[in-house]
This record gives structure tokens, C-alpha cells and sequence, in this order.
């Protein structure tokens, strides 16, 4: 068996470094979690690849974020849109302090979804939209 602990040289801005290395920063729930935040109205067929799981694989993380309060998901006709509720925290202690509208302000910034939401980005329990904030 090959020594797998040898360096490959490989430049950090080619593409196919990201192939031989085998992991990423960000899990597969945070990767469904973001195609669903870029579209709420992307099929889990569509979600699965672009995230490149199984679409029984986007099935289970979706009914994980849901169970945990991260995603609700509503029927509208034949297909599912999703929102993501506002102000979670994110689960690991290191992360503590943290929200997931953090996470999503940094990697989803407005107006980059590919479609237009049929419900907002962050759906609160309050019957109306917060004022906009003030500048200093």
C-alpha cells in the first residue's frame, strides 16, 4: 500500500488540489444549507448535486435541519420551498456566540440567490419586518 502521508506538490490555486485533498471546511449540511439559502425553491434532486451527494443523501440532511429547527419547509402545488428561520445558533461549543446568520451573511450575501424567494432568507415569529438599521 502506498504511503498516503507523502507531500504531493501541488499549487494551492489549482483546482484539482481540491480533489486530492479529500475533505473541506464546510460539511454536507452546510452545503445543502447554502444551496437551499442561494434558492429556496431548488429541488432536493438540484440541491444533492451541486452539494455532489446522493439525493437520499439531501433527503436526510434536510429532515436533520428541519428536526433541529434550522429549516422549515412548506408544500406550495407539487414542490417545497424552504426558509431559514432567524437567529440560531450554531451547534458546536467552539462556535458559541455565533449564529447561523452569521455563517449565512458571509457566504449567501444578498442578492446573490439564483431565484427569487417566494418567503425571506430568515422568516421570524414576528408579523412584521424589523426597521431598517441606522447608520452612525
Amino acid at each position: 500500500m502506498a504511503n498516503r502521508s507523502a507531500a504531493v506538490s501541488v499549487s494551492p490555486n489549482d483546482e484539482r488540489s481540491v480533489d486530492r485533498a479529500g475533505w473541506t471546511f464546510l460539511t454536507n449540511h452546510a452545503h445543502v444549507l447554502l444551496v437551499i439559502a442561494r434558492d429556496q425553491q431548488v429541488t432536493l434532486r438540484e440541491a444533492a448535486a451541486r452539494v455532489g451527494i446522493t439525493e437520499r443523501a439531501a433527503q436526510a440532511i434536510v429532515a436533520d435541519l428541519v428536526t433541529a429547527g434550522y429549516l422549515t419547509r412548506t408544500r406550495r402545488g407539487r414542490r417545497n420551498v424552504y426558509a431559514i428561520p432567524a437567529h440560531r445558533p450554531l451547534r458546536h461549543p467552539l462556535d458559541a456566540g455565533h449564529g447561523l446568520d452569521e455563517l449565512l451573511d458571509l457566504l449567501v450575501p444578498e442578492g446573490k440567490a439564483t431565484s427569487a424567494p417566494l418567503v425571506p432568507r430568515f422568516a421570524t415569529s414576528r408579523s412584521r419586518a424589523a426597521p431598517p438599521r441606522q447608520r452612525n
